[in-house]
């Protein structure tokens, strides 16, 4: 039997549809959740401790999704009721209260989202999946099991990602707290030589290629 390719979502592609069960139901995924941002984060396995701290980071960084707009999504590969149990737990002896839903993965779902990297073994690696209200994918980072995921970084990368389609423009390294322009936006590059020297009036600059402003 030929073995099953992994195919990998690729940034700007539509989210794979995937019916689920979780915690909180049964869901269709992206669908359920058209007209929100979200955030879907995995992990390879129940009552891991790298896991359980990443559930708690996220849990205790649920408003400020919220007031993004953008809701949470955990995965992880065991059954529905070994979730619940882990939630259980963690409410018990973290006393952290799990408010989003997580889903049951498998093998498909593994697959199907490009989890499986055959360099890290049979484990799947921890992803991360932010998607628009139109159900695109706009960014996604992979961890090895080695490393936890930094939840302020999710967080700061959906407000960049909200306020970069919002107002036209890039957001600089560590936004918004960039060594060079602190939370200032960078203006998109000039298509043609005319509007150079224009664009160098408009806005502050390092040169007419790196021309920066304060959002409107």
């Amino acid at each position: 039997m030929e073995e099953a390719r992994n195919s990998m979502p690729l940034l700007g592609d539509k989210f794979p549809e995937l019916s689920v069960k979780t915690t909180q139901g049964p869901m269709n995924i992206p669908g359920d959740l058209k007209g929100n941002w979200f955030v879907l984060f995995s992990h390879p396995a129940d009552f891991t401790p790298v896991c359980t701290t990443e559930f708690v980071a996220f849990q205790k960084r649920y408003d400020q999704f919220k007031a993004l707009g953008c809701k949470l999504v955990g995965m992880s590969i065991d059954q529905v009721f070994s979730h619940i149990k882990w939630i259980e737990w963690i409410k018990s002896e973290l006393k952290v209260d799990i408010e989003f839903p997580v889903i049951a993965a498998n093998d498909a779902i593994a697959l199907k989202l490009g989890m499986l990297h055959p360099g890290k073994g049979t484990n799947t690696v921890r992803a991360v999946f932010v998607v628009d209200p139109e159900g695109i994918i706009r960014l996604i980072m992979y961890y090895p099991q080695e490393a936890g995921r930094n939840i302020d970084e999710v967080v700061r990368a959906v407000k960049a990602l909200q306020v970069s389609d919002a107002n036209k423009c890039a957001m600089p390294a560590g936004w918004p707290n960039n060594e060079l322009i602190k939370d200032k936006v960078i203006v998109p590059p000039p298509v043609d030589i005319a509007v150079i020297e224009k664009r160098r009036k408009e806005y502050e600059s390092f040169d007419w290629w790196f021309c920066y402003k304060n959002l409107d």
